[in-house]
């Protein structure tokens, strides 16, 4: 494929730092006085650190650490959501010579069980009542945990349990009597050193550990600096789950540029925390957008009138313009003057509910609605999508602001190579690659090969310009009764951009005659919708059985098909009476579909479709 890495591009990578606990270091001796966080409280007042603020606390978070007996490359979970101490726990571990274990907050009580045995993690970091609990269910089953410490919990158990402050109170009085315990550690850390234990969630089986070193996530932050998209004037807003590895690369490029964040993991928050923090750009996976994109559909049409009218005309101005921007091609003087109304009129309040300030969002965990991403262009609100998988330490392509490709998931990112199979799955060799499997050894090595290709799974092309767009997925790609080929993402994503109310649709047809789906609807605007057609206060299940929603769908499903080939078509279809969730087990924490699942989960639903 095209090279599209300069040299000086490649100068920065070659020369990033040899371990992620040097990079912060670094970033705290040549920004001391910046801010480097805010975060907000109980009260929801926003507090703001300085790097050389943050140094002082991360010092005493790998200090206690060294002091509790924590040795090299050895695992420390933390099981949390988003918050400023997450953040500085990993680096506390990674300052010790550690390893983090990252758990998802939503993770079950065997799950978690799983995961810290097998990656005989010896601290345990944990956010509240609700996650000591369930370390205290099964204390037992967990002899290689020394100690567990909380950021916001009262619960106690002995000296098992302790706080944030208390690490921090032994870690200053370790470095007290051992003043270089810290710097030691971080001296002898390799490039090939583990860092992070992240285990995918997977949509079928146990998850599984991909270790991934040092030099992956340095990497990654010095690869996506050299983009040259972003500077330490920036904004970020970080909600995404750091236990994902999206959340830690937003991390390292932070310390590889030294702009500001703004945390907070409470997704209900993110609107009103926008408008609050005012950044210049955020990470985000697909759901959020799709979400913000129902939304603003969805309330436009319910107040309808010249309100409606003008939202649609705006919208037609919005698309034009947008197409022959992106074309190159000249745009006309009224088309100029229509843009400029439509802006004023429609697409500003649009960028006013992000904050105002949103240079671009990035986009990544899933695959993006074409469609949905060519709204928010026509409205000003430009959404580069990524591409890359935890085995390759998040990023591997990425468009940048001034070069991209809607429907594209960007260009490579330099020092990474990939390569297209004769089978179209994506190969990818580089830096982040993972290390392996933990405790995986015959998957680790099916997965990569001896010199350095790691399979993805994924198929896709690379056009001319080095763009690469995924076409599917090998394991999702299925084929009908009558020999035809069908990629389920391609025909979910047509019709996220075609449904504003749509949550998820999951379409179906392995070895059957014809595709089939079944759909939910996104709470909210379910709720929404059934306020203005007096229906509130009625359940979800009786409202989305409703004939009124049933017709909408319908109409939907049908413009669909118009967009499809033959053998692609739904023939059948139903409206589910819950939406997927994390907590049902159709979900994975990073909002992945577990088609398995449901499948299993609404067999005879679909059986019923094909009797």
């Amino acid at each position: 494929m095209p090279q599209t890495a300069t040299p000086e591009q490649l100068k920065i990578v070659e020369d990033r730092a040899p371990n992620v606990a040097t990079m912060f270091y670094d970033r705290v001796a040549a920004s001391p006085n910046r801010e480097a966080y805010r975060f907000p409280d109980e009260n929801e007042t926003w507090h703001s650190l300085t790097w050389a603020q943050t140094g002082e606390q991360v010092d005493r978070i790998a200090a206690g650490l060294v002091a509790l007996g924590v040795q090299p490359e050895e695992r420390v979970a933390i099981v949390s959501g988003t918050r400023y101490e997450w953040i500085f726990a990993d680096l506390g571990v990674n300052a010790a010579g550690a390893a983090t274990t990252t758990v998802y907050p939503t993770t079950t009580v065997d799950d978690e069980k799983y995961i810290l045995t097998d990656s005989a993690s010896r601290v345990v970091f944990a956010e509240d009542d609700e996650q000591v609990k369930k370390l205290l269910e099964i204390r037992s089953e967990l002899p290689d945990v020394v100690k567990v410490v909380t950021f916001a919990s009262t619960l106690t158990d002995g000296d098992w349990i302790i706080s944030l402050d208390d690490l921090e109170a032994l870690g200053s009085e370790h470095l007290a009597s051992n003043p270089t315990a810290v710097t030691d550690r971080v001296a002898a850390i390799t490039r090939d050193d583990l860092a992070t234990l992240i285990y995918t969630s997977g949509t079928t089986g146990r998850p599984k550990g991909v270790r991934l070193a040092h030099d992956g996530w340095t990497y990654e932050g010095a690869a996506i600096a050299a983009g040259g998209f972003l500077t330490p004037d920036d904004l970020e807003f970080r909600w995404l789950p750091m236990a994902h590895s999206f959340g830690k690369v937003l991390l390292t490029t932070q310390l590889q540029i030294g702009f500001a964040a703004a945390i907070d993991g409470r997704v209900p928050k993110i609107v009103e925390n926008l408008a609050i923090v005012k950044p210049t750009f955020m990470g985000a996976a697909p759901r959020i957008f799709e979400k913000a994109y129902g939304r603003i559909i969805n309330m436009t049409e319910e107040e309808g009138g010249a309100k409606l009218k003008i939202f649609r005309w705006a919208e037609k101005v919005g698309l034009e313009h947008s197409r022959a921007v992106r074309a190159g091609k000249p745009v006309s003087p009224a088309l100029k003057a229509k843009h400029a109304v439509a802006d004023k009129l429609v697409f500003s309040k649009v960028r006013a509910r992000f904050g105002g300030r949103v240079r671009f969002f990035i986009s990544g965990a899933a695959a993006l609605s074409p469609d949905i991403a060519e709204w928010f262009h026509a409205a000003g609100v430009l959404i580069l999508e990524g591409y890359g998988l935890t085995e390759t330490s998040a990023g591997s392509f990425v468009n940048h602001p001034d070069a991209f490709k809607l429907g594209s998931v960007g260009l490579v990112m330099p020092g990474t190579e990939v390569r297209v199979a004769d089978d179209r799955e994506i190969l990818i060799k580089g830096p982040g690659v993972m290390r392996g499997y933990h405790n995986l050894e015959s998957e680790s090595a099916t997965t990569v090969t001896d010199d350095g290709w790691l399979h993805t799974g994924d198929e896709g092309r690379v056009d001319e310009d080095g763009f690469l767009f995924i076409t599917g997925r090998k394991k999702e790609l299925f084929k009908t009764s009558g020999g035809k080929y069908v990629a389920p993402p391609h025909i979910e994503g047509v019709f996220k951009g075609i449904s504003s109310m749509t949550s998820q649709i999951i379409v179906h047809g392995n070895e059957r005659n014809f595709c089939s789906a079944l759909i939910t609807l996104d709470p909210d605007a379910v709720a929404e919708w059934a306020e203005a057609h007096g229906m509130q206060g009625k359940s979800y299940a009786e409202v989305v059985k409703s004939p009124e929603i049933h017709a909408i769908v319908s109409e939907q499903v049908e413009e669909l098909n118009q967009r499809l080939n033959r053998w692609e078509t739904i023939k059948k279809w139903e409206i589910l009476d819950h939406d997927l969730s994390v907590e049902s087990g159709e979900l994975t924490p990073s909002m992945k579909v577990k088609r398995a699942v449901v499948e299993a989960n609404h067999k005879d639903l679909l059986d019923s479709f094909y009797a």
